[in-house]
């Protein structure tokens, strides 16, 4: 490919970044600014969370995680070799939720959006101190 050829495909694909970062972003003001709950009582959240981590691999990947009344809980990531399991305990600590696994520890957030949908957003470390994000939406 020559120069030229090269400089335009870097071209459409910077554009194409900003066009679908615009749209995301017109995406996120429709649905209306996100506000932190304070969590009082792990019963409030028990139930089964599904969404996406980040932080394993290059790609997203599928997770459900179901709390339990008495704080335990188990958590599902699926991935491409199958999927990984774990399950832990959750505390309480001002208003958020502190998670304690069998392979690390992470910090939950409860957020809820003007039509009353919750969100948790779980920012977690692993024992092999790598990161992982969590955006989770709690299931009818």
């Amino acid at each position: 490919m020559t120069p030229s050829g090269t400089r335009s495909l870097w071209t459409a694909f910077a554009a194409t970044v900003v066009v679908g970062f615009a749209a995301s972003l017109i995406g996120c003001a429709s649905a209306g600014p996100l506000t932190p709950v304070a969590v009082s009582d792990v019963k409030s959240v028990a139930g089964t969370w599904k969404g996406v981590v980040y932080g394993f691999g290059s790609e997203p990947e599928s997770i459900v995680l179901t709390i339990q009344e008495d704080g335990s809980y188990n958590v599902e990531v699926s991935q491409a070799l199958g999927p990984t399991r774990g399950k832990g305990t959750i505390a309480i600590s001002e208003g958020r939720l502190i998670f304690r696994g069998e392979r690390g520890r992470g910090v939950g957030t409860v957020l809820t959006s003007p039509n009353g949908d919750r969100v948790m957003d779980v920012q977690a470390t692993l024992s092999d101190n790598s990161i992982l994000t969590a955006k989770l939406s709690l299931s009818p």
